[in-house]
């Protein structure tokens, strides 16, 4: 009989790789023949599962986790037929039917018919679905017609594949919180956040012609990682304030876009960053964006917060000045990035050398019995994105 493994989170802190079902092509007690069953070559640790590990939502214990999905399809239903087995595909972290009024209209990290709860689902993540995740060595896959991305040359894709297994989430990610903060040629742009999705953002915003990128942070290991590709930093450890320290790299203390890659986990600034301030992100953007900018909002922000230090931050109410945004005209754009809407044009920019995401974000390739001390490596503010090689396959 085939056996399968996975990340199972055990509770706050803790997580551990046991033995779980072999994916079986049905949802439910019934045939899922518009899916697949992919043996996961490379599966992601994201910024995102660790909010759930460090306890800060209602995920339920024993979840599989894990949405950041590159794999070869070993089994195909009936109905699926434009991928076959042997390809290699990458998985977009949005599950999306490809049928309902939001997918039509490319809207596909809120599609209506994948989550009962809510419009929206992702693979292993708490209130999404119920799907069971890909930190796994195998996995199932719906509609994949709809939405799996084929690689055409397996030997190209996992001679890149370190970059490739991006796709799925963090590099359509950033660039989507680059574009939605209507980031281009000649622009000054400011990212706040130099983990994993941060640095993606600063990448793509380089890729989309900025003139100038400034990433914030307070991890120096993570800034530097940030400047090793051109950006310019800034340390918010510093009493200096955030519009101080752009003043002194652009002479304003004004950029034209800027982008929340950081969430509801943000701490203060200078003497206050040691302490939590779920709206600190927010504010600062929209004091030091220029009247008229945007600002994208790829950052996690939830509906439940346990954790949270205050009642109203425990359903997600922060604190937010929304005057100021208001008055500053400025435009918001919040929510899961609909990866499909942009991963088949940034395979290409990997596959012709356009751009070395993996280089930009540290891809660190670990096995699966390496993903707990992943996780904690991770906590601690590694200046790595963990890669997971469940069957030693990029190793090989």
């Amino acid at each position: 009989m085939a056996t399968n493994r996975g990340v199972a989170y055990m509770g706050p802190g803790k997580v551990e790789v046991q033995s779980i079902d072999f994916p079986k092509l049905a949802l439910g007690s019934r045939k899922c023949e518009h899916g697949v069953i992919l043996k996961v070559v490379t599966t992601n640790i994201c910024g995102s599962d660790q909010h759930m590990v460090r306890g800060r939502t209602t995920a339920p214990l024993g979840l599989i986790l894990g949405h950041e999905i590159t794999g070869e399809v070993i089994e195909a239903g009936r109905d699926v037929e434009f991928v076959k087995v042997g390809d290699l595909v990458s998985v977009p972290f949005n599950i999306a039917c490809g049928r309902c009024r939001n997918c039509k209209e490319g809207k596909t990290g809120i599609c209506l018919n994948v989550n009962p709860a809510r419009p929206g689902a992702a693979y292993g993540y708490v209130d999404m679905g119920g799907w069971v995740g890909g930190q796994a060595e195998y996995v199932m896959v719906p509609y994949a017609d709809f939405n799996v991305l084929k690689f055409r040359d397996k030997d190209q894709a996992m001679a890149k594949i370190k970059d490739l297994t991006l796709l799925s989430d963090i590099f359509p990610t950033g660039y989507h919180g680059a574009v939605s903060a209507g980031v281009g040629p000649g622009s000054t742009v400011y990212v706040a956040g130099a983990g994993p999705v941060g640095l993606a953002c600063a990448a793509s915003c380089q890729l989309l012609g900025a003139a100038v990128v400034i990433v914030g942070d307070m991890i120096p290991e993570r800034l530097a990682q940030a400047a090793s590709f051109g950006c310019q930093t800034v340390d918010l450890r510093k009493d200096a304030t955030l519009g101080e320290q752009i003043e002194q790299i652009l002479g304003v203390p004004e950029v034209d876009s800027a982008v929340d890659c950081v969430g509801f986990e943000a701490h203060g600034q200078g003497k206050e960053a040691a302490q939590e301030r779920p709206a600190t992100v927010l504010n600062s953007v929209m004091q030091i964006t220029r009247a008229g900018g945007a600002i994208g909002i790829p950052g996690l922000y939830v509906t439940d917060d346990p954790g949270a230090t205050d009642a109203n931050a425990k359903t997600g109410t922060l604190g937010i000045r929304i005057g100021l945004g208001w008055a500053k005209s400025h435009a918001f754009t919040t929510g899961q990035c609909p990866v499909m809407r942009y991963n088949r044009q940034l395979m290409m920019a990997i596959l012709h050398d356009k751009i070395q995401i993996a280089k930009a974000v540290n891809a660190t390739v670990i096995s699966l019995d390496d993903a707990p001390q992943g996780y904690k490596d991770f906590d601690r503010g590694a200046a790595k994105k963990f890669v997971i090689d469940p069957h030693q396959t990029v190793a090989a």
